[in-house]
């Protein structure tokens, strides 16, 4: 049977995977949003929670006397660069990017979520705070990518429709 610690391990690398994941979807769809300039600067801003997200999952793998999987963040990100690159061929791209952004985002609140119950079994306080102090990041961006997602596509279809070279992103 294994210990609730050796469980916590193991989520917190997963959330740390999601992480490296996330930055680089982020990183490429930042890279590439031109004229949707609110999402953009609300990519840009997840970004920087998302780089400071995974320096607090890394103090709390090195508390624990470990680091991150090189295993589950390679293959996270090259993950998310097969998806960057698919969604640059489609020609809603930034309808494809929130949509998946949004998926992703409710991904990371269940990769959150674990490892806050298993840090309380574990009785790691320190764990349960920062990954509680995360948690709310994403679930703030899940909501704000569904908010935001009509007028999104009702600014790509009015753009598609007049045949407009910035409709896509």
């Amino acid at each position: 049977m294994r210990k609730p610690e050796k469980h916590l391990v193991d989520w917190l690398r997963n959330a740390y995977a999601m992480e490296k994941q996330a930055e680089t979807m982020l990183t490429a769809q930042v890279s590439r949003l031109e004229n949707y300039p609110d999402v953009r600067a609300r990519m840009e801003q997840h970004l920087q929670e998302t780089l400071e997200q995974q320096a607090l999952l890394e103090s709390c793998l090195t508390r624990l006397g470990t680091g991150p999987s090189l295993i589950k963040g390679m293959t996270g990100e090259i993950v998310a660069f097969g998806q960057a690159v698919g969604e640059m061929t489609m020609s809603d791209e930034v309808v494809k990017g929130a949509m998946t952004g949004f998926v992703f985002e409710h991904t990371e609140i269940a990769a959150y979520t674990a490892p806050i119950a298993a840090a309380h079994a574990a009785g790691d306080d320190e764990t349960r705070r920062i990954c509680e102090q995360i948690l709310p990041r994403e679930v703030e961006m899940g909501r704000w990518l569904l908010e935001h997602l009509p007028d999104t596509v009702a600014a790509y279809v009015s753009r598609s429709a007049e045949g407009r070279d910035d409709a896509k992103r």
